[in-house]
């Protein structure tokens, strides 16, 4: 070591916060991946990248440099799908896991947004014009091919049609009123998710995991990059509070719970936070 200098690795969050500081190029695999740094604290991001990167010199060998995108697509399909065997993890649908990219690429075995995550690498790295899709319930990927759009469900492999895409949306539209007068066209849930909306995607459903579970560490870690990356994102602070207050820590808990309360003055359970923090602070009811 040089004398007089220190060359300290960042901390995880520091490090994740390194990556979503800007939405300009803000590299998806490598922040998805660092995601399961909290339950794998060894973990070599850049080992599971260049694993990435090792599957698509792999898939570049199978394309002639001419190839029609449509080609591309099925090539790539049949090799993520097919001969890597990748899919959904339909034994275990909530297991943690599901979304550790490192764990993904070991078991070949997801959730429809983490297996996006790998596939859109992939895809983007034959030069297809591939996203992701915040489709309600179910993430997920479209490419634009020269005569159209395919949408593709990351969970099987299968290529959905308008009216495949339709009759998943049915019981959504119903549950939110969005019928009749209110109808939207498919096509409006067919845009294009930012990298940020796709990591915060990830982290929601690790943290509805670990409340369900009634992890309350694992899901204050979980809260702490959903801060990093969404930092106005009210709820979050109350949701990492009420973690708090679960954990005993009163402290943090009304902390947290007050930068949701000063910042959300509409939110119809505010009154209900505010009785929390007096009941934090041994406060008498007012």
């Amino acid at each position: 070591m040089i004398p007089g200098f220190d060359f300290l690795s960042p901390s995880p969050l520091g490090y994740f916060a390194t990556l979503v500081k800007d939405d300009d190029g803000l590299p998806l695999l490598e922040a998805a991946t660092a995601i399961a740094q909290d339950e794998y604290p060894d973990l070599d991001v850049q080992e599971v990248l260049g694993d990435v990167d090792q599957l698509l010199a792999r898939l570049r060998r199978r394309c002639a440099d001419d190839e029609h995108p449509l080609q591309r697509l099925r090539t790539l399909n049949q090799f993520f799908f097919r001969d890597l065997g990748f899919g959904g993890n339909v034994n275990n649908y909530y297991d943690p896991d599901n979304s550790h990219i490192n764990v993904l690429l070991r078991t070949r075995r997801g959730i429809p947004i983490t297996l996006a995550v790998i596939w859109l690498e992939l895809a983007q790295g034959l030069g297809l014009r591939a996203s992701g899709v915040g489709f309600p319930g179910h993430f997920m990927v479209k490419v634009n091919l020269p005569n159209g759009q395919v949408v593709i469900d990351p969970f099987s492999g299968q290529s959905l049609s308008r009216e495949d895409l339709s009759e998943r949306l049915e019981p959504y539209k119903r549950r939110n009123g969005l019928v009749d007068d209110f109808d939207v066209p498919v096509g409006l849930y067919l845009q294009g998710a930012a990298p940020r909306d796709i990591l915060a995607r990830i982290l929601r459903n690790l943290k509805e995991i670990h409340r369900t579970q009634e992890d309350w560490l694992r899901l204050i870690a979980v809260q702490d990059r959903l801060l990093i990356l969404l930092p106005d994102a009210w709820m979050e602070y109350r949701d990492r509070g009420l973690a708090w207050a679960e954990m005993g820590d009163a402290q943090l808990a009304v902390n947290d719970l007050e930068v949701y309360i000063e910042q959300t003055e509409d939110a119809l359970d505010r009154d209900a936070m505010l009785r929390r923090v007096r009941e934090l602070r041994r406060e008498p009811n007012a």
